[in-house]
Order: structure tokens, then C-alpha cells, then sequence
């Protein structure tokens, strides 16, 4: 039984992020029998089609409007201010998860949770489960409204710890459970939190001695004494697990005999991933950004565009079942995208684009003032029924960050 993690970065908001980790240890819950769906023999054909079939909202070559543009008239349902240093995540729930800035070196992060429907930010864990280990620090948080999870990476050695409790009214509300943990072979756990379950990926480090070996996705709900290991695959996951009414979006490697690709695999939440409900392979070479399942289609991102490939080879955001046609925008992606019932919102560089696919119209929504320096991001994927965005706004008179200012829209 292999013990792992996943990908992740220094954020553009500037809160600590470590790099990749290290070696092998056992996951203190335990893992069920039996090794999940393995999605090496995946045998699903490559979506290769032609850029002409796409339908753009604005056309790439002219960078004329092919949707009808109109102005984007929603007020917030509701605005936040909290404190400068605070990043959140994706939530769905009342309770969005947040990475705070400590006060001194130790902690250096904090996890905390906003509640959205009052602007009340709590701190959650405000030092690190791990004993007896100076060198750890806070490294991830996720939440839904029943179960916090938070990831710990030792800076020294880069071995992580996963991390998970009952969580209610902004505070722990049960006994730490340890999820899993390993060494700087495997990267930090790329992880999600839905309704009692926790998801998360184990990959090996790209770089390290295990980097051979296969990635596996592991379910566990709250009080349970093991784990599902649901998939596993053959290579690194593209992609974090995103969670979107019911089911989860992975992007394990597919067709392993037959080069490199991926699979945007959509599962089922409610029996632990063990039903696929739909599949999109990429053509040979590519790797998503991101990927989602909104209204059964995919919604996905390719960050670079590749020499072959046709349409979904190209950058760009692509909205679409796996037989086509997919609605494209051909802007550089900057986030996982999110909507309901035929609207989507796609994050660009300054401003969002919201798309009505059913009607063909799309329209702008402006980032607030004073904070494209630090830029302005979602903190919601896939299905959803609002909108919630943070960006850190800048003094007007000394230009330093004083703020973090919380969106909230009604779709």
C-alpha cells in the first residue's frame, strides 16, 4: 500500500505554499480491502475534433463578440470584508474554507472558515496537529458545513500529514482523525470536503524516487476507521478533485498502453466513487487545468496549446459533453469555472466572463478597484447557486494591501 500526495504552488496572494513532499508511511485510518477502480484499461476513444465545430463566444481570430454581449446588471446579495492575509477555497455550504496568515513565524498559517451568510470568519485550527515538530506548518484547508480537513507539511524534510474532524459553527467538533500521511515522495494531498466525506488524491512526487509509480483517490466519511481507496491511476492525476451536485470530476491517466492521457472522469458522491457517470479523454498529450461537471457537461480548462490536438489542444476554457460540440473561450485560464442551468462563470485575467449558453449571450463582471495587482478569484466550483469571489484590495493612498474584500452574487 503505497502513501502520497499531490500539486501545489506559491498562490499569487502571497500566503505560504510549500513545495512537493516526501517518503512512505501508514495512514493511521486504515484502508479498506480491495485496490478501487484501476483506469489503465479505460478504452474510451480521444475527443479530437475540429476548431471549426466550436462554438466561441468570441471568435479568436477577429476577437469579434459571436455571443451577444450585454452588460452585467446583478448587484451583490452580499458583501464581506475580513482581514489582509486571508485566501479562501472552494466551499459549498454556509462555511467557506480559509487559509489565515498568522500572527508571528509559529504559526505562520492558521485554518479558519467564513461563514457567508453573516461575514463571520473563525479560527479553526490555529496550530499545527502534528507534535513534537517545530519545522510543520499549516499547509491546506478544506470544509463543507459537517467536516473540516486541513494538510501539514514539515518544511524540512517535506513529509505531510492529512488531517480531518467533525466541524460545526466554526469550530472543531470531534476527536483529529489522521487521514494519511507520507514522505517528500509523494506531493502534499491534493483533497476536497463534501457534505461528511473527505476526497483526496495520493500522487508521487514528479521528481522523487516513487515517481513511477501509479496515483490512487481515496474516499472517507466522517466516524468511519478506514478509507476507500476508489481509483487508482496509472501516472499523476491532472487535476484536483471537484466536487458539483453529486458527483466528483478526476482526471486520472487513461489508455496507459497507448501514451499519454487523460481522462476527465466524472463519479458518483453518493457511493464513494465506485459508479463512473461520464468520461472525456483528451487527445494524446494534452493536460488540463482544471475540470468540472456542471449540468452534465464538462467544463474544463487547457492552460498551453499543444502542436496537435485540433480544438481542445488550443488554451482555452471548453464547456461540453464528450461526443461535442463544446462552447469555447479562448482566453488564458485562471481558475476553475462554476454556473448552474446553463450559465457559466469562466475567470480571465481582470474580470469574469458569465456565459449563457442557452440564450448565446455572455457578460462582463469587473473585478473590484484597487486589486488587480493581487487579482481576484473564486472561492466556488462547479454547480452552484451563488457566486462568491475575494480579492485583496490596495490602499488608494499608500498602495499597500489593507483589505480582503468578499462578493457574493445570486445565480
Amino acid at each position: 500500500m503505497e502513501k502520497g500526495g499531490a500539486r501545489h504552488a506559491l498562490t499569487r496572494r502571497g500566503l505560504f505554499r510549500a513545495g512537493a513532499a516526501t517518503g512512505v508511511a501508514a495512514a493511521a485510518i486504515g484502508v479498506m480491502a480491495g485496490c478501487g477502480r484501476n483506469t489503465k484499461d479505460d478504452e474510451t476513444a480521444p475527443t479530437v475534433v475540429n476548431d471549426k465545430s466550436a462554438d466561441y463566444v468570441i471568435d479568436p481570430k477577429t476577437n469579434e463578440s459571436k455571443y451577444k454581449s450585454v452588460d452585467f446588471k446583478k448587484e451583490p446579495v452580499a458583501t464581506w470584508t475580513i482581514p489582509v492575509g486571508n485566501v479562501l477555497h472552494p466551499g459549498g455550504d454556509t462555511w467557506i474554507p480559509v487559509t489565515s496568515a498568522g500572527s508571528s513565524a509559529t504559526p505562520m498559517v492558521k485554518g479558519s472558515a467564513l461563514d457567508i451568510t453573516s461575514g463571520t470568519l473563525s479560527e479553526v485550527v490555529s496550530k499545527t496537529h502534528t507534535s513534537h515538530n517545530t519545522n510543520m506548518v499549516i499547509y491546506d484547508v478544506r470544509c463543507s458545513d459537517s467536516v473540516y480537513a486541513w494538510s501539514e507539511l514539515d518544511l524540512l524534510t517535506h513529509k505531510w500529514y492529512l488531517y480531518a474532524a467533525a466541524f460545526s459553527g466554526g469550530a472543531l467538533a470531534g476527536d483529529v482523525s489522521t487521514l494519511w500521511h507520507a514522505s517528500k515522495d509523494y506531493d502534499p494531498p491534493l483533497f476536497a470536503v463534501a457534505g461528511k466525506r473527505v476526497i483526496w488524491q495520493v500522487m508521487p512526487s514528479a521528481t522523487g524516487a516513487k515517481a513511477a509509480k501509479s496515483s490512487s483517490c481515496y474516499v472517507w466519511s466522517l466516524g468511519d476507521s478506514k478509507a476507500r481507496r476508489a481509483i487508482e491511476s496509472p501516472g499523476r492525476f491532472a487535476t484536483e478533485p471537484a466536487v458539483s451536485d453529486g458527483t466528483v470530476t478526476l482526471t486520472p491517466r487513461v489508455r496507459a498502453d497507448k501514451g499519454t492521457y487523460y481522462g476527465i472522469t466524472s463519479y458518483k458522491l453518493s457511493d464513494d466513487l465506485s459508479e463512473q457517470v461520464d468520461q472525456l479523454v483528451l487527445p494524446a498529450g494534452v493536460k488540463p487545468l482544471n475540470a468540472v461537471s456542471i449540468d452534465d457537461r464538462f467544463a474544463f480548462s487547457i492552460e498551453a496549446s499543444y502542436d496537435s490536438g485540433g480544438l481542445l489542444g488550443t488554451m482555452g476554457s471548453y464547456i461540453g459533453k464528450p461526443e461535442g460540440p463544446f462552447v469555447a473561450l479562448s482566453r488564458e485560464p485562471f481558475a476553475p469555472i462554476c454556473g448552474k442551468d446553463g450559465t457559466y462563470i469562466v475567470k480571465s485575467r481582470a474580470s469574469y466572463f458569465v456565459i449563457d449558453t442557452d440564450k448565446r449571450k455572455y457578460s462582463v463582471l469587473a473585478a473590484q478597484n484597487r486589486c488587480v495587482d493581487y487579482g481576484e478569484y473564486p472561492a466556488c466550483v462547479g454547480y452552484t447557486s451563488r457566486f462568491v469571489t475575494f480579492s485583496t484590495i490596495k490602499n488608494q493612498d499608500t498602495g499597500y494591501p489593507e483589505s480582503v474584500s468578499i462578493r457574493i452574487f445570486s445565480l
